[in-house]
């Protein structure tokens, strides 16, 4: 844990020093966590915020602090859910929407400026965004908490509220259905064009 038991306690009891320090101890990781399960940097400080108010309305509801990590990922996740419900119902892509970082990296592109490296990169983190686009939120943020961040079963356990080995069917089928669509996208890009009519 990134801040011992006594400052959660305090933060808890409503002392607003000690949460203020809870959200200095924590506010990287969750900023990291946040940017890896919605793919929009210019909105993960706006998800961070709502994770924090969030924390700050509920953290009396917190039983023991041993469990405050787990809670803190499960506030986390339940807020990026909450976003990229409201993406989708919002669906369009306007050149306003997008990042200065990707409007500069359009531009180079178009321009012809990104080296063979920088463009392999990109090529790969495409395919990895497209494949994860291709199953269920659901599938992508698990695979996300365990395969990126590095969460152990135990912590995945308390963060969905379910056994180790239904948590290890689900991350099963997850990686199933990402490898079917990896196979998928393959067939489709290799697939020789056929004659023309």
């Amino acid at each position: 844990m990134l801040v011992d038991f006594e400052q959660i306690q305090k933060a808890k009891a409503g002392d607003d020093a000690a949460f203020n320090q809870v959200v200095v101890a924590y506010r990287k990781r969750i900023l990291g966590t946040i940017a890896r399960l919605i793919g929009r940097p210019e909105d993960v400080e706006d998800v961070a915020q709502e994770v924090f108010l969030r924390l700050y309305y509920s953290l009396d509801q917190l039983r023991t602090p041993e469990v405050f990590e787990p809670w803190l990922y499960r506030l986390t996740v339940n807020a990026s859910y909450d976003y990229l419900r409201k993406q989708r119902r919002r669906n369009e892509s306007r050149m306003s929407d997008l990042s200065e970082q990707q409007v500069m990296m359009a531009d180079a592109v178009a321009g012809g400026k990104v080296s063979g490296e920088e463009q392999r990169r990109k090529q790969v983190k495409e395919l990895v965004e497209s494949l994860l686009g291709a199953v269920s939120e659901q599938d992508r943020i698990l695979l996300t908490l365990k395969e990126v961040e590095g969460l152990s079963l135990k912590e995945l356990e308390k963060i969905y509220s379910v056994n180790e080995n239904a948590l290890k069917v689900r991350l099963f089928r997850a990686r199933q259905r990402v490898l079917n669509a990896f196979e998928a996208n393959r067939v489709s890009t290799t697939k020789p064009a056929g004659p023309k009519d």
